[in-house]
């Protein structure tokens, strides 16, 4: 117990900076998700109601705020459809996994079953690139279908070497680069690129991030 509130109060510390800005965030995640059919909005609800550290859109804030003097509506677009993809992916994930448990309580696919999980996440992952679109935010939708493509490609590469049980510790990055590192470093360029169009410092944003990613999986 003593642990866990110190591992709250740490996560407290690190968002102090972008205190406020996480708290609008939230108003901008659970409007995206909304949804005028009752079982999807049901869902939808839960899911908000047991969010995670968001830590992904800490990244979009942070590294805007290192690239800018101030966020903009631009951050907060880049920052909600980062979620958007992290919590669509994790949806997809414990249906492939079967797994019954996320955050500490029942995954979807548990309580709504496998065809549900898998619209549900399906929702989720295409609200990102039609809320980009429709804001006609570009940049940001060509670095997060870039990432997608990316998560895509190493959840199928670490299936098939799975199966094989030759994976090496080259392939072993390869896969993470993909899965996880990719989302990290595409959540720190978009950052970046709502406040600036200085395509070095999105880059050394994005591969800052990449680097993250790499050590935190």
């Amino acid at each position: 117990m003593l642990t866990l509130l110190k591992r709250k109060k740490a996560l407290k510390d690190i968002k102090a900076p972008i205190a406020e800005e996480m708290k609008q965030f939230e108003v901008h995640f659970k409007k995206s998700i909304s949804s005028r059919v009752p079982l999807l909005d049901k869902i939808s609800h839960y899911i908000v109601k047991r969010k995670g550290k968001q830590m992904r859109p800490m990244f979009v804030f942070f590294c805007a705020k290192l690239c800018g003097t101030t966020v903009t509506n631009s951050t907060y677009e880049a920052a909600t459809f980062v979620e958007l993809m992290h919590t669509g992916s994790l949806v997809h994930d414990d249906v492939v996994d079967d797994s019954n448990e996320r955050r500490g309580f029942f995954s979807i696919n548990a309580l709504w079953k496998n065809k549900i999980a898998v619209l549900v996440g399906d929702y989720l992952l295409s609200r990102g690139p039609y809320l980009a679109m429709h804001n006609k935010e570009y940049k940001l939708f060509t670095i997060m279908t870039e990432a997608m493509e990316a998560i895509i490609e190493g959840e199928l590469l670490q299936l098939e070497k799975a199966r094989r049980l030759d994976i090496d510790e080259s392939l072993y990055f390869e896969v993470i680069k993909g899965k996880t590192a990719s989302l990290i470093a595409a959540a720190c360029a978009c950052g970046a690129s709502s406040v600036t169009k200085d395509e070095a410092a999105i880059e050394q944003m994005r591969s800052f991030g990449e680097k993250i990613g790499m050590a935190f999986q």
